[in-house]
């Protein structure tokens, strides 16, 4: 028989499918073994209601063979098969689906779930075949054909011989090269890993001759090669299963064989969803991050699943970033996917996913943080830095989705609380949620500018993340209530009679007060007289909307600008060191300027910033010791 030519401008768009359409090479195994997997399903939907067919479900399966010799590779089924007629037209047309017809004209029920759709995953094999030979036999047919391409060139189709029906497809590799190594596909090892990786819930049995060593019968030390035909693929993922039959270990143990961890997860949820968009999904919350969880290098994303084929291994866009730690699958029969199955097309099913994702993922988050605080307290120690970012680098859209699962230290007793528990502590006077920033729970509970907070009683939310402060800024307040850093100009905490004596101190010390702000040469904005402090002589607080601790942060970050807070000295005025400074300032005014310099060092130490120069802060203290 004479060679055909394909049809549909078949040189041009054969080109497109090998280099442009697949980007790996690997998934043209596949791309078979998911039409194998089409035509067992026809046979077995025609069985249902044709008793000629004679098989039962556990009689089909999937074959692969290697000759490495021949250099191929042998891919057959005991599915429907193809008659001349259909070979010629499946795989003469590219992009013609024999599937996607298949369903639109027998309306299948949910059971039967044909995987193909677009008709051109059988030509990925051209990535790595230089020939390819389907020999194939439809049901109720005497004869089988054969059908042989090189590739663009064309097809013959011939009359042959098969046993029953099926189709085989026999994939001669190319020659290697020095890029390229396709003998790397004759590989049992390899083989059997790429079905593992796309096809292991392909619904019927991947067979393959497997070659083992073992000890010769009758012997002590002599083995032999024995080839043995064993089942590669699982068949029943763990998410189709019913959730009564599986326990916890069934779930643990899938997710630390699935992600090659060596501890259990936090927790699972298994969902199954069915309505405008049906999906399964299996998640996880791990117990620890990844290695590289927090660098540039972590790629998100869950698997992604159509009809038990893996389609792509991170799916960023089913999972918002902040919730990045998450690990597990989805499998869902609805999505659009493009035409070589690799990438989704962002449609409106993929989205409804991703939304009720989120939204489960949550609320198993708050049921973990009100049932199993423990539990709670340790995924946020690992991941809660994830969720501070989730809200700060949204600028806040998404503030109601997250800010109930955040959890800070509390200065009282140091146990990690949430922003409801605090306000839900809060006394009855008390107008707003305070903060302090800094470097370890330890510094910021002895902060002189806490001093009336925790005379008051009140308790503070103690921040110890870099991006803590500029969280706060986002967030902005909590139940109708601000948040106010204990560093902050007003802390609203004195009375109208309190702040009418506060003003008549510092009226009555405004020279003093202007003279050590100039003997400070610019260092400061302000010199005030505290309302705030009661055993300490002085502290650092700041103005506007950058914070003491926002310019360590910022200041310790690559770039040219490095943003200054609006620095204040706050003196307390009933402490020994402000009346020495008054009694100095009539007749001794370089020996306040001495004091001024030593107090607002001594302000920069508390803070956690180093003084601007430690030999001459070291002389003047020796000089005042003389």
């Amino acid at each position: 028989m004479s060679k055909k030519q394909f049809k549909t401008e078949s040189k041009r768009i054969l080109d497109l499918m090998v280099n442009s359409i697949y980007t790996n090479k690997e998934i043209f195994l596949r791309e078979i073994i998911s039409n194998a997997s089409d035509a067992i399903d026809k046979l077995y939907f025609k069985s249902l209601t044709d008793q000629s067919v004679g098989m039962t479900r556990d009689e089909f399966k999937i074959n692969v063979s290697v000759n490495e010799e021949e250099r191929t590779i042998t891919v057959s089924d005991n599915g429907i098969g193809m008659t001349k007629d259909e070979l010629d037209e499946n795989l003469g047309t590219i992009a013609k689906s024999g599937s996607l017809k298949f369903v639109t004209e027998n309306q299948l029920a949910d059971d039967i779930d044909i995987i193909g759709q677009f008709g051109v995953g059988f030509y990925s094999v051209f990535m790595v075949a230089d020939s390819v030979t389907v020999i194939s036999r439809a049901f109720g047919e005497e004869k089988a054909y054969k059908w042989v391409s090189s590739g663009a060139d064309g097809y013959v189709i011939t009359e042959d011989m098969r046993n029953s029906c099926g189709t085989d497809i026999i994939i001669h590799l190319k020659d290697d090269t020095e890029e390229e190594k396709y003998g790397e596909f004759l590989e049992q090892y390899r083989l059997s890993s790429i079905i593992k990786k796309y096809s292991d819930y392909v619904r019927y049995p991947i067979c393959m001759d497997v070659k083992e060593s073992r000890l010769k019968e009758g012997t002590e030390d002599e083995y032999e090669d024995v080839i043995e035909n064993k089942v590669i693929n699982s068949q029943v993922p763990i998410w189709k299963k019913d959730k009564k039959d599986l326990k916890d270990e069934d779930y643990n143990n899938f997710f630390k064989d699935k992600y090659y961890d060596f501890a259990d997860p936090l927790c699972h949820i298994h969902q199954k969803a069915e309505g405008t968009t049906t999906y399964q999904a299996l998640l996880y919350i791990p117990s620890h991050a990844d290695y590289n969880y927090y660098s540039k290098d972590f790629e998100r994303g869950l698997q992604l699943y159509s009809s038990g084929v893996l389609i792509m291994d991170k799916c960023k866009d089913l999972l918002p970033e902040h919730f990045g730690f998450v690990k597990g699958l989805v499998d869902s029969e609805d999505l659009s996917l493009n035409i070589s199955r690799e990438m989704l097309q962002h449609d409106r099913q993929l989205s409804i996913i991703r939304k009720a994702l989120e939204k489960k993922i949550k609320t198993e988050l708050m049921t973990m943080q009100e049932k199993e605080r423990e539990k709670y307290e340790k995924f946020f120690k690992v991941f809660g830095l994830t969720l501070k970012f989730g809200i700060y680098q949204s600028f806040g859209s998404n503030k109601e989705e997250l800010q109930d699962l955040l959890m800070f230290a509390r200065s009282s007793d140091g146990k990690m609380i949430t922003l409801k528990e605090y306000v839900d502590n809060m006394k009855e006077e008390q107008k707003y949620i305070y903060f302090a920033a800094g470097e370890t729970a330890e510094k910021l509970s002895a902060l002189p500018q806490a001093e009336l907070i925790r005379d008051k009683g009140y308790d503070m939310l103690l921040l110890t993340d870099e991006v803590d402060e500029f969280l706060m800024q986002v967030l902005r307040e909590y139940d109708k209530k601000e948040f106010k850093s204990v560093s902050a100009g007003d802390l609203g905490l004195e009375s109208d009679e309190e702040k009418k004596e506060l003003e008549k101190e510092q009226e009555e010390n405004k020279e003093l007060l202007a003279f050590i702000k100039d003997s400070l040469d610019g260092k400061v904005s302000d010199v005030v007289i505290s309302s705030r402090l009661k055993t300490h002589p002085v502290c650092l607080t700041a103005k506007g909307n950058v914070s003491l601790e926002m310019e360590k942060v910022l200041s310790s970050m690559p770039g040219n600008e490095k943003p200054k807070a609006d620095r204040v000295l706050e003196i307390n005025p009933t402490h020994p060191v402000f009346e020495t400074l008054k009694s100095n300032f009539a007749d001794n005014k370089d020996k306040v300027k001495s004091y001024a310099y030593l107090l607002y060092n001594q302000a920069l130490l508390i803070e956690g910033f180093s003084v601007d120069d430690a030999v001459k802060y070291s002389l003047a203290v020796c000089e005042l010791m003389k």
